[in-house]
């Protein structure tokens, strides 16, 4: 019987997406996002915790994430889990677990400073008495 190794997850961009280069010339691109969860303690005081994910999207969905993701903005995730291990300056052995997304959805709209950009500044607007109508 196979196995299931699956995580989903629905946070904010803790940074913009930083987009790299395999040695075989394959994009990926990493990212993290934070995913925040309130509940009352024993004490009856509301409180917020906030988990740290490290995503890492490859081929066509890096250049995806990449081009359309930036730090604040809203996502879902899907994909599988995976862990690494390394050795850190100081010798001891550090352990990472990632999310290496299959899927990813936007669910906000444009960004504020992007939907400023668009919009026409009174000043811009030019004389409104040369206006034929």
């Amino acid at each position: 019987m196979a196995g299931l190794c699956k995580a989903v997850i629905i946070g904010n961009l803790g940074g913009d997406p930083e987009m790299r280069y395999s040695a075989a010339g394959r994009p990926f691109t990493t990212f993290s996002v934070a995913c925040n969860r309130n509940y009352t303690g024993p004490d009856g005081e509301r409180r917020e915790e906030t988990e740290w994910f490290r995503v890492t999207a490859n081929g066509k969905l890096a250049e995806v994430c990449s081009q359309y993701l930036s730090k604040g903005r809203r996502v879902y995730v899907e994909g599988r889990l995976s862990s690494r291990s390394w050795e850190g300056p100081d010798g001891q052995r550090r352990f990472t677990l990632q999310i290496n997304a299959n899927e990813m959805q936007i669910l906000d709209t444009r960004p504020r400073d992007e939907v400023h950009e668009h919009q026409m500044e009174p000043d811009d607007a030019g004389d409104l008495d040369s206006i034929p109508f």
